[in-house]
């Protein structure tokens, strides 16, 4: 997936995670359409919209309503992020999706976590009175 300059790392890297969802569980087992299909791709877009809406919100030191809020989607997309992982699990077992793909799922997501992570400490850090 090609990244745009201005794009933040984090929400490149959810893009490609949703991306690796959607083509995935195209190939799972149609008994699964409404379930574990639909719960993946819904919980991978979340993610993504969360980091947009947290990125859109502009935050200064006085502004503490501003950094209230891109906290909360900071980690609303955090909650999504480690629900997936959980749900990509259970599909794996259910024979939804297979291993290597649940491995490259949960690789993923625990990359975005890391990343989302970072960004929510850096934004901590920069704007301590």
């Amino acid at each position: 997936m090609e990244r745009k300059q201005s794009e933040l790392t984090i929400i490149t890297k959810a893009k490609d995670l949703c991306s690796y969802v959607m083509t995935v569980t195209q190939k799972s087992p149609k008994h699964f359409r409404y379930t574990f299909v639909s719960k993946l791709q819904n919980l991978s877009l979340s993610a993504i919209e969360n980091l947009f809406r947290a990125n859109e919100v502009f935050v200064s030191n006085q502004d503490v309503s501003a950094q209230k809020q891109r906290l909360e989607f900071q980690r609303a997309a955090m909650t999504d992020l480690k629900i997936l992982g959980y749900m990509a699990l259970l599909s794996m077992e259910q024979d939804c999706i297979l291993p290597k793909q649940y491995e490259q799922i949960a690789r993923q997501v625990t990359d975005c976590q890391n990343l989302l992570g970072a960004w929510m400490n850096s934004d901590r850090r920069r704007l301590q009175p």
